[in-house]
């Protein structure tokens, strides 16, 4: 069966708080377990109105005791904002935690505006150009047998499955060189995807976590029981993006019928590529683009973003996505 995951960023609506999204999360992340979703991961974020899960990995290990079986992970922790040290001790006391469950997906960016990471980090001496000796040195502190001095505790044996995310040839050259299975951030940002992908497969090297390539792809879903329905919901989303790139991130607002059609020229270019890895409808027009998208990309795997503004119908849209898996496969 066609492996499907789910992408949250336990979104807090308008007028609603983050204690209410972290119950939306648990509950998002329960569903999906008995719906048969392989994966629920968190992202890291800072400094967004609209976006609770700022503290990833400990919003993880809530998830991740509320659950039993789905693999649960970062998508991903953002490694200039941490110690590989300090990361490798968080994710080996998850995984100590949750045997067997816990992925760590790690990303380039700061997840942040640059005054954001100045607060997170006190200085800007490191630079991005750091981030593959940093997912080294992280890797290294959870092997076996460490050839640094320092011991991670927990973390050192754990060796957590490690994933590398991007949304640019960066990340794929850097996952196709180290081995590791590589996921890439259609779902916001699909201008080079398929570039991307490209390189990734072509240069992948063979390494002991995994022995041949294999990529997710982040994808937008908003089901309803109709096309129409789909479209209101989904607009939220769409308000959310739009306020994001002009520079105003807030709360996640209420659906607003018309977004779409009556939205400025700047807008609809700003949604324009992002809904191009996106599914809006009905059953029915979701598992058709569902599958045309894995048709074209050949994706292994896709994760499912959706953030909505109603609860219920966010978990509705899940169920109905479970529903279509059975026919969606790799052509």
């Amino acid at each position: 069966m066609y492996p499907l995951s789910v992408l949250d960023l336990s979104p807090i609506t308008q007028g609603s708080t983050a204690a209410q999204s972290f119950r939306n999360t648990l509950s998002l992340a329960q569903h999906a377990e008995s719906w048969g979703f392989k994966r629920y991961w968190l992202a890291e974020h800072h400094g967004m109105p609209g976006i609770a899960s700022a503290a990833t990995a400990v919003l993880l290990a809530h998830v991740a005791a509320g659950t039993r079986s789905i693999r649960v992970g970062a998508g991903g922790v953002m490694l200039p904002n941490h110690s590989p040290l300090v990361t490798a001790e968080q994710f080996g006391t998850l995984e100590s935690l949750h045997p067997g469950r816990i992925d760590l997906g790690l990303g380039r960016a700061p997840g942040s505006d640059q005054a954001t990471a100045r607060a997170l980090r006190r200085n800007l001496t490191s630079d991005s150009d750091e981030f593959p000796q940093d997912v080294l040195e992280l890797m290294d502190f959870m092997s076996p047998e460490p050839k640094q001095h320092v011991l991670a505790v927990p973390g050192k044996g754990l060796q957590v499955p490690i994933w590398i995310l991007g949304s640019s040839l960066y990340g794929a050259q850097l996952a196709a060189m180290l081995g590791l299975p590589y996921a890439f951030a259609s779902h916001f940002a699909p201008a080079q995807m398929m570039d991307a992908i490209a390189v990734y497969r072509s240069t992948f090297r063979p390494s002991a976590q995994l022995a041949k390539p294999y990529v997710m792809l982040g994808f937008n879903v908003f089901a309803a029981d109709s096309d129409e329905q789909a479209q209101l919901l989904a607009s939220s989303m769409q308000q959310a993006f739009v306020n994001l790139r002009m520079g105003r991130p807030a709360q996640l607002p209420p659906p607003v019928p018309g977004f779409l059609d009556n939205a400025g020229p700047q807008a609809q270019a700003l949604l324009q590529g992002v809904l191009s890895a996106s599914a809006i409808g009905s059953p029915a027009t979701v598992r058709a683009a569902m599958q045309a998208f894995i048709a074209r990309t050949g994706a292994n795997e896709l994760m499912v973003a959706g953030a909505m503004f109603d609860h219920a119908a966010r978990l509705r849209s899940y169920e109905i996505v479970s529903g279509v898996r059975e026919s969606l496969s790799i052509q």
